[in-house]
């Protein structure tokens, strides 16, 4: 770039504490026009003279208080992260509109999908792995996290494999220099395996690398196995990824999620993925707190998307003066419809995610009917499993409207209970048409909540529901 006169920087731990300082001088006085830098340029001490654009690779490798700097960067400017595996707490954010999103799913040509195993730790497959490896003239990174002891590792691998084998370790606490001089070692070639901690998944880019060995990842985040796994396949061999966890190790629930998740999606590209199980695993976090993750499992998906959409339009209709509308109940549905968008109508998972969320934070039955011509233009028609998906968001926005909080699936009958009483004034159970009469008992000294007889239902749930609606409705208007 100097040819046209764009004056560039790195600042990283290999740069001297004089070129550093010369660094933050001149981005100060303007004498420097690109900066590009690790956590390094979070340095207090950076002053930009007239910054326009921040950008961010990894950015799931950053923490909330550093992003915090960011923002003291950043007012009147564009920021542009980039990341394999957002945090869920960064993709919620984006999947509720808070921030704008572009996935680029098309993988590098002559890319080969990376071939991952999960399994528990044996010698023997560890020797054979790197051996085959070796055979092709190729190079493997163990992945050992752990410092006090990596120099034992260091001994029991050569003790298994054969003396030609030539082992390095590189672990954080090392020296700036040294450390850069062990990498740029491997890079050329001079030793077959590195033994390092999980230092690997900061970007290094080694082609000739297509095995990975990681012991003890199911102590890993998700984001980090995958990341760790991205350091091989980068050339046209085919590359392979073992994940170990110890003989006779009982997993934990989460861990095991982890590890099935990246033996699942294994395909190029699943980064996006792997970050949608990742928030389903975690929940999305605190939007404006520090937490990256957090319990949204514990409410529902739709009944927090509703929370959110309704925290907004408060913040909006205040800012701007407008009277609050009465605040509408969070609806709970609680009955088993066989709901969902199926694979053999829509197979993209990002398309899916948008209809989910869309049907989510509809508020309106027009809302509804437009979506659902939209989809029908885009799949054609929908299947009996997607057409109960959008009965079940009609049922409750119409549910919602009324003031109801939650209908509930008992077994042999529903229980429908009123959140505010006030919605349903006006409307006298006595007056529903007879049929309606069989089926609905009003629980005595509680007249918020009505059980409805499964029993003698003679028509679809959703479609009697919706018909109940519409006659307490009739009755509020008159």
């Amino acid at each position: 770039m100097e040819p046209f006169g764009i004056r560039i920087a790195v600042m990283n731990r290999f740069v001297s504490i004089k070129n550093r300082n010369d660094i933050l001088r001149k981005m100060a006085s303007g004498e420097l026009d690109v900066l590009i830098g690790t956590h390094a340029i979070l340095n207090k001490k950076l002053q930009c003279h007239k910054l326009g654009l921040l950008v961010v690779d990894e950015e799931q490798r950053f923490g909330v208080a550093q992003k915090e700097k960011w923002k003291s960067w950043s007012e009147g400017i564009d920021i542009l992260t980039l990341s394999a595996t957002p945090i869920p707490r960064t993709l919620h954010m984006s999947l509720t509109g808070v921030r704008d999103m572009v996935t680029i799913t098309q993988a590098p040509s002559n890319r080969h999908a990376i071939q991952t195993y999960v399994t528990e730790y044996d010698d023997n497959l560890v020797r054979n792995a790197i051996m085959r490896e070796k055979e092709r003239s190729g190079q493997v990174y163990f992945v050992y996290n752990r410092i006090d002891t990596i120099e034992a590792m260091a001994h029991h691998l050569k003790q298994i494999l054969p003396e030609d084998i030539s082992i390095v370790i590189a672990h954080g606490r090392m020296d700036g220099k040294q450390l850069e001089n062990i990498m740029m070692d491997f890079y050329a070639g001079k030793f077959d395996v590195l033994l390092c901690t999980t230092l690997v998944e900061n970007g290094l880019d080694q082609p000739n690398a297509n095995t990975m060995l990681v012991y003890d990842a199911d102590r890993m985040g998700l984001s980090q196995i995958y990341q760790m796994r991205g350091r091989v396949g980068r050339s046209e061999k085919i590359a392979r990824a073992y994940f170990f966890y110890r003989k006779g190790k009982i997993l934990n629930e989460v861990a095991e999620k982890r590890l099935e998740t990246i033996r699942e999606f294994t395909e190029l590209g699943s980064g996006f993925k792997i970050a949608m199980r990742d928030l389903e695993i975690r929940g999305a976090g605190n939007l404006l707190g520090a937490a990256q993750h957090g319990n949204i499992a514990n409410i529902g998906f739709m009944t927090y998307c509703n929370m959110l959409h309704d925290a907004i339009h408060e913040l909006k209709a205040e800012r701007d003066n407008i009277p609050i509308p009465k605040k509408l109940p969070n609806t709970t549905l609680e009955f088993r419809q066989d709901a969902y968008i199926d694979s053999a109508y829509i197979q993209n998972e990002e398309q899916k995610l948008e209809i989910y969320h869309r049907l989510a934070i509809a508020t309106t039955e027009e809302e509804l009917s437009e979506l659902l011509d939209e989809i029908i233009d885009r799949f054609g028609n929908p299947t009996i499993a997607v057409t109960k998906l959008f009965s079940s968001a009609k049922v409750r926005i119409q549910a919602r409207n009324l003031g109801i909080g939650s209908i509930i699936d008992e077994g042999e009958s529903y229980l429908i209970t009123w959140a505010d009483i006030d919605f349903i004034k006006g409307w006298n159970p006595l007056h529903l048409p007879v049929h309606y009469l069989e089926m609905i008992h009003i629980l005595p000294g509680s007249p918020s909540r009505v059980r409805i007889d499964k029993v003698k239902m003679k028509t679809d749930f959703l479609t009697w529901m919706q018909d109940l609606f519409y006659q307490i409705n009739k009755q509020r208007t008159h």
